[in-house]
């Protein structure tokens, strides 16, 4: 098993691993192939001035997806607020429990594999919902609160390397259900399905005969899933 330099979780490994964003085989690949797939859900922005906010941005991975908004991020990393920048993200360092805009802001608010980060989560959707206006979009994804993801997600992944040792702590993983009912309270009704990577497509990343995996929606919400709902 890989050695834990940091605690499980600690957000300091996301600055630790900044220079890992985009290669296409560093340790955040499959986060590219995830922000892929998230920018399915967000709409066509409506006017030059559609505003979409991008917690926990990361490294600006959706930013190529979202072309035609006024792309916001905002993120706890030091590191990876100035890699978002140059990839054409607006970046404000802060945390997703206080985001620093104003209330009905936003067209779109995308929360991408941020939420089995927090122990909050329901503090992190009404404030989500709180800066998106009436009939914007919401858009999530996250890793889902079952033993199979557990083992699957930490166990394995982290011991073949396929995802960084402590990055996720399994106890934060999301139910469905939860976010569901998190969303509800906050006038928005989400729509969830399962991601699972094309399996043509994972093997032949791996023997390096292909730069990405796509990922392909699924029924079964048992392991990654994503949501998208528009606020009443």
């Amino acid at each position: 098993m890989p050695t834990l330099t940091r605690p499980r979780n600690d957000p300091r490994q996301y600055d630790d691993l900044a220079d890992q964003w985009w290669p296409p085989r560093g340790a955040f690949a499959a986060l590219q192939w995830l922000a892929v797939a998230r920018a399915r859900l967000v709409p066509a922005p409506a006017g030059p001035s559609a505003l979409l906010l991008d917690l926990a941005c990361g490294g600006g991975l959706l930013a190529p997806h979202v072309r035609g908004y006024r792309h916001v991020g905002v993120d706890l990393g030091e590191r990876a607020v100035h890699v978002a920048r140059e990839h054409g993200v607006t970046v404000l360092r802060g945390d997703v429990l206080r985001l620093p805009f104003r209330t009905g802001c936003a067209d779109v608010v995308v929360a991408g594999e941020i939420l089995e980060h927090v122990a909050d989560v329901e503090g992190v959707v009404a404030e989500a919902a709180r800066v998106l206006r009436p009939g914007g979009t919401f858009v999530c994804d996250t890793l889902a609160d079952t033993w199979i993801c557990r083992l699957v997600m930490v166990s394995l992944a982290e011991r073949v390397r396929t995802v960084p040792a402590g990055i996720h702590d399994p106890a934060l993983f999301v139910d469905p259900e939860r976010l569901k009912a998190a969303c509800r309270q906050q006038g928005i009704a989400l729509t969830v399905s399962g991601l699972r990577p094309r399996l043509s497509d994972a093997l032949a990343w791996l023997v390096h005969l292909r730069a990405d995996v796509r990922m392909v929606p699924t029924r079964w919400t048992g392991m990654v899933y994503q949501a998208a709902g528009v606020k009443a």
